[in-house]
C-alpha cells in the first residue's frame, strides 16, 4: 500500500515538474479565428477526420494524388493570425511525396484532389497536426491554418 502511494506521489510530482501539457484541444468549430485569416467554416468542406478545406482559387492543372511528388508554397498560421512558418520566395518550393507521411497528416489528407495552380485553405485540428505536445514554436493542441499553393505534381 505504501509503495502505491509513493508511486502516485512521484507521478504527480514528475508531471508538475515536467510541465504537464494536458490541456484539452478546442474543437475547430469553437475556435476563434483572426479576421485576417478569412476562415469561413460554412464555405469549407469537412472530412470525416475533422479537417476543413476550402479552395480559394481552383487550379487547372494535374490533380494531386497520393504517391505523387508535389511542390508547394505555403503560409502556416495559428488561429490568432500569427504566422509560424512560410516558404514564400525567395525560399525554395517545398517538395514531398503526398500520402507518404513526410508531412503532417492534415497535409496528406487535405491536398488530395487539389489541382496544380490552385490555392487552398486547410484548417487542421491538433490530431492531424502536431498533437497535444509542443513542437518547436507550435504549442500543443494548436489548430493550424495553412494557405497552400500547388506548384507541381509528378
Amino acid at each position: 500500500m505504501r509503495v502505491r502511494q509513493l508511486t502516485t506521489l512521484l507521478a504527480v510530482a514528475l508531471s508538475v515538474a515536467c510541465g504537464d501539457n494536458s490541456q484539452t484541444a478546442v474543437p475547430i468549430e469553437k475556435t476563434s479565428f483572426a479576421p485576417a485569416l478569412d476562415v469561413n467554416l460554412s464555405q469549407a468542406s469537412k472530412t470525416p477526420s475533422g479537417l476543413y478545406f476550402r479552395d480559394i482559387t481552383p487550379g487547372t492543372g494535374a490533380v494531386l494524388a497520393n504517391g505523387q511528388r508535389v511542390g508547394m508554397r505555403y503560409v502556416g498560421s495559428f488561429a490568432n493570425g500569427e504566422e509560424f512558418d512560410s516558404n514564400a520566395p525567395p525560399k525554395p518550393i517545398f517538395s514531398f511525396t503526398l500520402g507518404s507521411g513526410q508531412v503532417i497528416k492534415g497535409w496528406d489528407l487535405g491536398l488530395v484532389g487539389m489541382k496544380v495552380g490552385g490555392r487552398r485553405q486547410l484548417i487542421i485540428p491538433p490530431s492531424l497536426g502536431y498533437g497535444r505536445d509542443d513542437y518547436g514554436p507550435i504549442p500543443g493542441n494548436s489548430v493550424l491554418v495553412f494557405v497552400v499553393d500547388a506548384v507541381s505534381a509528378q
